[in-house]
């Protein structure tokens, strides 16, 4: 009787065992089902923040606008001449005409004239090389008569050179009368060829020079050059 009783003792034990170890069991499912069923916080993506991003104001920022230049630009024309950087002619013997004056005052002073006859505006670049009859030096050109600009004649206009034939006190030597005058012309840079030279006339008599001889830049007024 006593080993019955013993027996249905450790049945109800083992059964209340199992009971309890179910119990636990299904609170641990239900643990995780319970978290499983939250809903997730969702992060917006970069696209949808953009969308959102709103100015200050409170209205929403405009989308950016993808533009296409190659469309919007107009075609070049490659046949469109550019802006003309021609510069102007040379003066020289083929396009004036070169006059030659002796003058009263300043004593011993020649006028140089030289006119554009040409229909294109001309330009005087720096001094006239004189030659009188068959000599063989060429006069210098006095450094304070430079001018700030190159004279550019146009058509019809006149630009002048003042020469000092001989020293007014006597002081120069080696002195002659011309018959003969060449004026050469020079190019863009110094001394370089600018073209045909002029033979403007000279007096019946003849023009006296010694080795005084020196000549002025090329002016645009002709008291400049004499002066």
């Amino acid at each position: 009787m006593r080993t019955f009783r013993h027996a249905r003792l450790l049945a109800a034990t083992g059964a209340a065992l199992a009971t309890l170890a179910l119990t636990a069991c299904d609170n641990g499912t239900g643990a995780e089902d319970e978290g499983a069923a939250k809903p997730t916080a969702t992060q917006p993506s970069q696209t949808d923040q953009t969308e959102q991003t709103e100015r200050p104001d409170g209205e929403s920022a405009p989308e950016p606008q993808q533009t296409n230049e190659s469309d919007d630009s107009e075609p070049s024309d490659s046949n469109e001449p550019a802006a003309s950087s021609e510069q102007p002619a040379i003066c020289n013997g083929s396009n004036t005409k070169v006059t030659a004056q002796t003058v009263s005052r300043p004593l011993n002073h020649m006028l140089l004239t030289v006119t554009n006859t040409g229909s294109k505006p001309c330009s005087l670049m720096y001094y006239p090389v004189l030659r009188f009859d068959e000599m063989q030096w060429a006069p210098q050109a006095r450094p304070e008569s430079k001018p700030q600009a190159v004279p550019t004649l146009a058509p019809g206009d006149s630009g002048y050179a003042g020469v000092l034939l001989s020293a007014a006190d006597g002081s120069g030597d080696g002195g002659m009368t011309a018959k003969k005058l060449t004026v050469m012309f020079q190019g863009r840079t110094p001394n370089s060829e600018g073209g045909a030279a002029a033979l403007p006339s000279l007096p019946a008599k003849g023009v006296y020079y010694d080795s005084s001889l020196t000549v002025t830049y090329w002016q645009t007024d002709p008291e400049d050059a004499l002066n």
